[in-house]
């Protein structure tokens, strides 16, 4: 827990500096009465009204303006606080103001901060482990189970078409291929649930059959590259990349009116960077930059320690950037 008075400020506490502003106009206020010829008769005469008014004025603007100056700090750490985003972490209020309230204020703030995104990235990666190990035991129940029954019925669809009559085999035929597209379906979802080939073999050949099947299920054209001499990122690390391309592509599709699209995985100095850029029509096409697509990359994202940009692209369209960092 923060404890303010353990802190020792150095200069004038902030009730003291305003308690001196209303002295000094209170002073200069009453010498001025002292001084001037202006005197108050009874009754009040208009021009005698007048003076008061115009001096209370002067006083109130006086004091108004002084007042602003020495809130002004508190107001700056206001509008410094208002831009703060777990999601994106690493924005910190600034502490080299010569008010040292507002410094302990915003030391404090800072802290509370740091805390507060430690605590998020825990629970998002929570959140993330256990979205990732249900999807896991639905994909081996779509896999080992609903896979096994589509192929029992496909094969008995298949051994009926060969022995119904002539007039009633297109229709067996028919239902034969239904099955058999559910059974594909039953197949795809489970490998978009739970990607084989990145626990097989790698995450550039997953992210390349990732790019293969959008760009064969949607015509959307998928340029790729990957370094070659690309470190070890870990379970997590790949997890996250995969991720966040497998939700980039699923926007291009969806949003972007895109005939292209480019997936490229680098190292930059000390990160691994993945980025996905199309060619379609901006971040207008997404109906809510903060929707469910984007904050679930954003969550990734945190959890797995990266740092994520979304914006336009140099030549138009939208570009996702993911730089994960990556130990020496």
């Amino acid at each position: 827990m923060i404890r303010f008075a353990r802190r020792t400020p150095r200069g004038l506490p902030l009730v003291w500096r305003i308690f001196a502003i209303n002295a000094v106009v209170l002073v200069v206020a009453s010498g001025v009465l002292l001084v001037s010829p202006v005197t108050v008769s009874s009754p009040v005469v208009a021009r005698e009204a007048v003076i008061v008014v115009a001096g209370l004025c002067v006083m109130l603007l006086v004091t108004l303006l002084l007042l602003r100056r020495a809130f002004a700090p508190l107001e700056r750490l206001a509008e410094d606080m208002g831009t703060v985003d777990l999601l994106r972490p690493g924005v910190r209020a600034p502490t080299g103001g010569p008010d040292a309230e507002v410094n302990v204020l915003a030391r404090a703030f800072n802290e509370m901060l740091a805390r507060l995104e430690e605590e998020r990235r825990l629970s998002s990666a929570r959140a993330v482990s256990a979205q990732e190990e249900e999807r896991r035991r639905v994909a081996r129940e779509l896999h080992d189970h609903v896979g096994q029954v589509l192929t029992g019925v496909l094969l008995q669809v298949q051994q009926v078409a060969r022995s119904v009559p002539e007039a009633t085999r297109p229709d067996v035929e028919e239902l034969s291929v239904a099955v058999r597209e559910a059974l594909e379906d039953v197949r795809r979802i489970a490998r978009e649930l739970r990607p084989e080939a990145l626990d097989d073999l790698g995450l550039p050949s997953a992210l390349n059959a990732l790019a293969a099947n959008v760009g064969r299920h949607t015509g959307l054209l998928v340029e790729r590259s990957f370094d070659a001499d690309l470190p070890a990122l870990g379970a997590e690390g790949e997890l996250a990349v995969y991720r966040v391309a497998q939700e980039s592509l699923t926007n291009v599709v969806r949003h972007a009116r895109a005939k292209r699209a480019d997936l490229h995985l680098t190292r930059v100095r000390d990160s691994v960077v993945l980025t996905v850029s199309d060619d379609g029509r901006g971040m207008d096409g997404i109906a809510s930059p903060a929707g469910g697509g984007l904050r679930g990359m954003h969550e990734r994202a945190l959890a797995a320690g990266a740092e994520l940009t979304v914006g336009a692209g140099s030549g138009g369209g939208t570009r996702v950037r993911l730089a994960l960092p990556v130990d020496q």
